[in-house]
């Protein structure tokens, strides 16, 4: 029986100190995530496959885990505890997390613009594409992942982590959102997409939802392609596209609507003027 792929990579180990699952192939100058867990045998999971497999397996990025619970110094290496004031549940604690994030930081740069330090939380600012072109732009990423009720307030803090969210649900942990939210990024970075110009017409890149598409068979279920799709005339084409993503975000996201007709009266969609941006 063949194994996954995932399996063939260098697995974690339970370190005190990041070190690379990729450490042989990484190339200097490649993007690194470095992410802090209770479960680092989760990773790569999901991201040992596809184009960010392919990326991690030729060094165009790297992926280090640490293992939250190895900087818990007591003996049964407890990392939560109950929250005062009561309530159900229980917090992780401030000092153990904060040494997993000072082991993180070891050879990173103190720009925060170059290399973010994230905590994946539900009250967290929405994570957006123009926020993923940002995370990629830089040296690399650190992402924090909670279990239990969160993190005790005082370590975000201290740590000045900032707080992202995938959505307005909640998660039993934060390792699903940071595979998410990785392969995001990685995939925006020079050398992952086989076409780079293939992220110029996705979905939040210019401020609207995708377009629809359309491949072989012509008909199918008695149901035929769009004749402009099929004209070869790319004017009328780009125009079509543009309606048709336009038509969409009206109708499924009438906030990304209200920011596309007034980008200074809505949340961070994309870095510039999405009408400004290149016709779909």
């Amino acid at each position: 029986m063949n194994q996954p792929r995932s399996h063939g990579l260098l697995k974690p180990t339970l370190s005190a100190t990041p070190r690379p699952l990729m450490e042989d192939r990484h190339r200097a100058g490649a993007f690194e995530a470095r992410v802090l867990t209770l479960f680092p045998a989760a990773f790569p999971g999901v991201l040992a496959y596809g184009l960010t497999g392919k990326a991690l397996d030729s060094g165009l990025w790297s992926l280090r885990a640490l293992d939250i619970r190895r900087f818990a110094h007591d003996k049964h290496a407890r990392v939560d505890d109950t929250p005062f004031g009561g309530g159900p549940g229980m917090v992780m604690k401030p000092d153990v997390v904060a040494r997993a994030l000072d082991a993180a930081e070891a050879g990173t740069p103190k720009d925060r613009v170059r290399w973010p330090v994230v905590y994946l939380s539900p009250r967290g600012t929405p994570f957006t594409q123009a926020r993923a072109k940002r995370f990629a732009a830089g040296e690399g990423l650190t992402l924090l992942c909670g279990r239990y009720e969160g993190l005790d307030e005082r370590v975000i803090a201290a740590r000045g982590v900032e707080e992202l969210s995938l959505g307005d649900f909640v998660l039993s942990g934060g390792e699903i959102a940071a595979m998410a939210v990785l392969d995001a990024v990685v995939r925006l970075r020079e050398g992952v997409l086989g076409n780079a110009e293939s992220t110029e017409d996705e979905s939040f890149t210019a401020g609207l939802l995708e377009y629809p598409h359309y491949t072989r068979p012509p008909v199918w279920e008695g149901q035929g392609v769009p004749e402009v799709l099929l004209s070869g005339n790319h004017a009328r084409i780009a125009a079509w596209r543009r309606a048709q993503a336009e038509a969409t975000t009206k109708q499924r996201r009438p906030d990304l609507w209200r920011a596309y007709e007034d980008p200074s009266d809505g949340p961070e969609h994309s870095d510039a003027n999405p009408r400004e941006g290149k016709n779909r």
